[in-house]
């Protein structure tokens, strides 16, 4: 009897141990993680309708996500100040409208007058830039080096000639999936409007409504996690924005004043590709530098006072003003994030990779604070910290 006793101890010790352990649960947690991953590779095909689904949808979804944080803000000011919300609503789309209207008679038309003759000058330039490369080469302390830099050189024009290859050849062959790209986009740019209105009209009510499926238990914390998760993704998306537009403005400014060409075109691009944080800006003064060059020193200098007081009002003054330290998000996690969202989703993963991790990130620590209070993993810990 004793002996029986003893070893329920032992087994009642050792399933203690084992359910306690964190190492053991943390293991537990990934196999399953992992084996469900596993059953949904297998089962796959029956998610493909729903696949559809998103890839009709998601478009005008993630649009009419992004004007209404922009819009949002304006409408619940006007409807503090008694301006019936539906007014404001359609006050707003009067707006947004004719500035499209304004940026298709006025902006567009440039910048296709800048592309075209940039396009058409290009082969100068490279000339331009050859004969100066030459002119280097010809000086006594680069002679030495004269065979590798002209190696190099080479190499740099025949990968630019694979790269216009392929490109070309990738743009013959994949016509149809193009033209399946523009329906998608004049599909998504009919539908937007309408979510957009409604998003903005009854958007307040849909978390309350979600909740009502939710056991009572659940709705609260599930309500406060929702609350964060809209915080975090409409902080990023108005601050981005709103830097970007400066950044666009800047740099129209400042290639405008030092007699750039295409300054327009450089700048709204920088605009563009200032959403991708870190790299945006440095990717932008490519084309410029480029451009520099081609002028001669004295407009590369130029060039290069314009990046470094840009980046110095922007970093200093407008993205601490309108960003913060919001997202919390350390600047490695930031391009680690970029360039994994990249390389699986290609230029939306890099513009959406930020805000899904910042909520995904919220998600997750909700999670986690809730499996600390349900597990005693942690308790022991807790009380050790109380002692100290």
């Amino acid at each position: 009897m004793e002996q029986e006793k003893n070893k329920e101890k032992r087994l009642s010790w050792f399933w203690r141990w084992f359910l306690n352990n964190q190492v053991v649960t943390t293991l537990l947690i990934v196999l399953l993680i992992l084996l469900i991953l596993l059953v949904f590779t297998k089962v796959s095909y029956l998610f493909e309708p729903v696949w559809q689904f998103i890839g009709v949808v998601g478009l005008p979804l993630i649009m009419a996500g992004i004007l209404y944080y922009l819009m949002n803000p304006v409408v619940d000011y006007l409807e503090l100040k008694r301006v019936p919300r539906i007014w404001s609503i359609i006050g707003l789309f009067i707006i947004v409208v004719a500035l499209i209207i304004w940026g298709l008679v006025v902006i567009v038309p440039k910048i296709q007058e800048q592309t075209v003759s940039f396009g058409n000058h290009f082969p100068q330039y490279i000339d331009t830039i050859d004969q100066k490369m030459q002119e280097i080469l010809s000086e006594p302390f680069f002679a030495q080096f004269r065979s590798q830099l002209e190696d190099m050189g080479d190499k740099l024009v025949s990968s630019l000639g694979d790269i216009i290859r392929n490109i070309s050849t990738f743009t013959v062959q994949g016509l149809g999936s193009f033209v399946g790209a523009v329906a998608t986009i004049v599909v998504a740019t009919i539908t937007m409007p309408f979510i957009l209105f409604y998003l903005l009209k009854d958007g307040k009510q849909l978390a309350p409504y979600l909740m009502k499926f939710l056991p009572n238990k659940m709705r609260k914390p599930t309500l406060k996690v929702l609350g964060e998760v809209n915080s975090q993704v409409s902080s990023y998306i108005r601050g981005q924005l709103t830097v970007a537009f400066a950044v666009a403005v800047m740099f129209i400014l400042g290639f405008s004043f030092i007699g750039l060409d295409y300054a327009i075109t450089l700048g709204i691009t920088a605009g563009f590709l200032n959403l991708i944080p870190y790299l945006g800006s440095f990717l932008a003064m490519v084309p410029a530098v480029f451009l520099g060059i081609v002028g001669g020193p004295v407009l590369l200098a130029k060039v290069l006072v314009v990046f470094i007081i840009e980046q110095t009002i922007e970093g200093r003054l407008i993205s601490p003003l309108v960003l913060g330290s919001q997202l919390d998000i350390h600047p490695v996690t930031i391009l680690v994030v970029l360039l994994t969202s990249g390389k699986l989703f290609g230029v939306v993963g890099v513009i959406l990779g930020i805000p899904v991790y910042a909520a995904a990130k919220v998600i997750i620590t909700h999670i986690f604070e809730w499996y600390k209070d349900v597990s005693s993993l942690y308790h022991e810990e807790e009380e050790l910290n109380k002692l100290d």
